[in-house]
């Protein structure tokens, strides 16, 4: 395992927690985000910024920036260390001592490393004084980041700043669990009211007055409307004790008796409780009166927890404050506030769409996703950086369970919402068993028993006489013709036979009740099976046929894999040409068991044929989806057919878990390095390798995102999406514990496990 000295570091010159300002809070989230995406290769360390010196230095360096000659002498610091590969100044002109900051100077004179910025604030209109010191600050470096579009504009146009060094990256918002604001509430006792918020250090730029005032109006229409005014007021407003700008609130608070209206949380809240908070939230007020405030973390967060918004008119906002995600008001306008807020109150449809769609807007700006932006960037500035490589996140089980009832688990989601309307299939809980086996095998659970148990005996429910088996059951466990008539039975039938010969192939794990009754459900169906004739479901039903086969070994299974198999290699025989190595026409999802397949029955029988066709096939099946080094997933927009150039976009996750499967069975038949190399390649489409540069999966509750298209993300954390995330990871977990011999897990909390890379 390596140690922290072979990791390239990143110095962040930022003032950073217990200080209590944006700026530092902004820093600790950013560095968790590199932290959690990149933190297997990565390190980041923090320059202080003190404004007295500090007796006992908690930081890698510490610079006092009221004293000019410390600026020198940390810089001076930072190059004596050979492992640290970039400096990242987080810069705001009152953050240094001198004119501008220009104390700064000093600084850059003598630092050595590559470096970049983040301009927290863009000043229009600059005069000729602000130019200069701009210029010559970007002259230390070929790099700066700003957070809103018009920020960039601004640099362009008033400073004359190269568009090419300047990268545009979002303020960053933390992911969290989507529920309801009725649901939300209940954490705090406060369902029976309507919910406005605001939160931040409190200071006359925050204007939480305009809210106040617009309150008795609001509550002439909505009586039991409670404002929540959150957070402490900033440390540098409190003099010698005296807190005026919130006395001054509190003042305008019994002049308009609203005392039964406004709550005070006159607390700095951690970053759950006030995401908690914010969820709870029917309306975000955002009453900032600042004209030129170019970005704010507040208005990010809350519209990224779904809040809907009446928001003050300041460049951020008029950025990214869609009107249907919320409604724009002029700064310190009462009656605007009061207006807007009464007429969102008064519409409890419009307030979750444009909560839903603030959600949807906000993920993209994610602190993963952030990191990722900021590291493409970083790429190009360091020199000789050594291999970026991804941490692989915890795996968690949150959603997975969320999704399951005492029937199965249900097949759609709103988002995180289960859609118990959407029923049950035999396909969902079949990948499902099959996710709980492979975490039971890891890590001996006894909690997934149970869980084990509810999608086997659904498989079970789901059987008929003849051994196949229905696909769809409502939720009142009620089967419909109409359903099962519509779908392709004989895939979800196969995914069946795949999951019940992963139970039995871990029966010497399982209480022999589970193994036993897989075992009787899959043997009932072999007469059935005998009949597949689709090429995917041949592939399901012989990996489930080998599995069993492999613990149990039976001469009438392996002659059924046989006979299988020699149906999908008469496909590959009348499709295949010399530049088609396939057994189709054309590729559609799920690619990766087809070659498989072939694997499976040479590894049964011996026959070299199958040998070869697997080889063949699955190196022709990598060529299409492994590109001049990047992973591409076969597009759900028209397929890939012969002779035709692949489509874009339309991605899911099914086919990227299956491709590591099939990977992983090579891998596990030949050894050969290449197949693990392209499982880690593929694997990092989850992580944000994609062409959005947008992770896949919830990283708080492990629900998997149920598609990639071309500008976005769909968010929602449906079964299939969910559990081909699983076990992928599950599959990635195992292939690290392969290479180190050893399994280093560490239970962080009852349904996540986290990983010590």
């Amino acid at each position: 395992m390596k140690t922290i000295s072979n990791k390239s570091k990143i110095v962040f010159l930022s003032t950073f927690p217990p200080t209590q300002c944006g700026i530092a809070t902004y820093t600790q989230d950013s560095i968790k985000g590199i932290t959690d995406v990149f933190g297997k290769s990565i390190t980041c360390e923090i320059c202080e910024l003190v404004n007295e010196p500090k007796p006992k230095p908690t930081q890698a360096f510490t610079l006092n920036t009221k004293d000019k000659a410390e600026y020198a002498k940390v810089a001076e610091q930072i190059n004596n260390d050979k492992s640290v590969k970039l400096v990242h100044i987080q810069h705001e002109f009152g953050l240094f001592g001198g004119n501008y900051g220009d104390y700064l100077l000093d600084f850059l004179n003598v630092i050595k490393k590559p470096l970049t910025y983040t301009f927290h604030s863009v000043i229009q209109n600059p005069n000729n004084e602000l130019k200069t010191f701009v210029k010559l600050l970007l002259s230390y470096s070929n790099s700066v980041f700003v957070m809103t579009n018009q920020s960039k504009e601004i640099l362009m146009r008033d400073y004359d700043i190269d568009e090419k060094i300047i990268t545009c990256v979002p303020h960053g918002t933390h992911i969290v669990i989507y529920e309801t604001p009725d649901q939300a509430k209940q954490k705090f006792g406060i369902q029976d009211r309507k919910v406005l918020s605001t939160f931040g250090l409190l200071g006359e730029g925050k204007n939480i007055e305009t809210g106040l005032q617009a309150l008795p109006k609001i509550i002439e229409k909505e009586p039991n409307v409670l404002y929540l005014i959150i957070g402490k007021t900033h440390p540098n407003l409190i003099k010698d004790g005296v807190d005026a700008y919130r006395d001054k609130l509190e003042g305008i608070v019994e002049d308009l008796n609203l005392k039964d209206n406004v709550r005070f949380i006159n607390q700095y809240l951690d970053t759950n409780e006030l995401l908690d908070y914010l969820k709870a939230t029917d309306v975000y007020l955002f009453t900032s009166k600042d004209p030129n405030q170019a970005v704010s973390g507040t208005f990010s967060y809350a519209m990224s927890c779904a809040c809907p918004m009446v928001a003050s008119k300041i460049p951020h906002t008029l950025e990214v404050l869609t009107s249907d995600c919320g409604i724009l008001v002029d700064i310190g306008n009462v009656d605007q506030f009061a207006e807007e807020t009464i007429k969102l109150l008064a519409d409890d449809n419009l307030r979750e769409e444009m909560g839903i769609n603030a959600f949807t807007k906000m993920r993209a700006s994610s602190w993963e996703n952030v990191a990722i932006k900021h590291m493409n960037t970083y790429k190009t500035l360091m020199e000789n950086p050594g291999e970026i490589k991804f941490t692989y996140p915890s795996i968690q089980l949150r959603h997975i369970k969320k999704l399951t009832t005492d029937l199965g688990i249900i097949q759609f989601s709103k988002i995180s919402i289960p859609d118990l309307s959407s029923g049950y299939t035999l396909d969902d809980n079949a990948r499902a068993l099959i996710a709980f086996c492979m975490h039971f095998k890891l890590t001996k659970d006894k909690e997934d028993l149970p869980y084990i148990l509810i999608y086997l005996d659904f498989i079970e429910r789901c059987q008929k006489p003849k051994g196949n088996f229905i696909n769809y059951v409502d939720q009142e466990n009620r089967e419909h013709i109409e359903q099962n008539a519509e779908v392709n039975l004989e895939d979800s039938n196969a995914r069946a036979l795949w999951a019940l010969g992963t139970v039995v192939s871990i029966g010497d794990l399982l209480p022999e009740a589970i193994s036993k009754k897989a075992s009787k459900v899959l043997l009932n169906s072999l007469k059935w099976a005998e009949t597949i004739q689709s090429p995917r479901s041949i592939g399901f039903a012989t990996k489930g046929l080998y599995l069993y086969n492999t613990a149990v070994p039976n001469l009438y299974v392996a002659a059924i894999i046989n006979k299988l198999n020699a149906k999908l290699l008469s496909n590959y025989e009348i499709h295949a040409s010399s530049d088609w190595k396939w057994f189709e026409n054309y590729m559609t999802y799920g690619n990766g068991i087809l070659p498989e397949s072939m694997l499976f029955a040479y590894l049964v029988t011996n026959k070299p044929i199958y040998k070869k066709v697997a080889l063949d096939s699955l190196d022709f099946l990598m060529s299409k989806m492994f590109v001049n080094k990047n992973f591409k997933v076969i597009s759900n927009n028209g397929w890939l057919h012969k002779g035709e150039e692949p489509k874009e976009y339309g991605e899911q996750p099914i086919d990227v878990a299956y491709t590591i499967h099939t990977l992983n069975s090579f891998y596990d038949a030949f050894g050969t390095p290449e197949y693990k190399h392209k499982m880690k390649t593929a694997f990092n489409w989850f992580l944000g390798k994609n062409h959005l540069n947008q992770i896949m999966y919830n990283p708080v509750s492990g629900g998997g995102y149920d598609g990639l298209e071309k500008e976005n993300v769909n968010l929602n954390q449906g079964a299939e999406s969910t559990v081909c995330y699983l076990t992928a990871r599950l599959l990635m977990e195992n292939l690290k514990s392969s290479d180190t011999k050893v399994i280093p897990l560490m239970k962080s909390r009852k349904d996540g496990i986290a990983i010590n890379s």
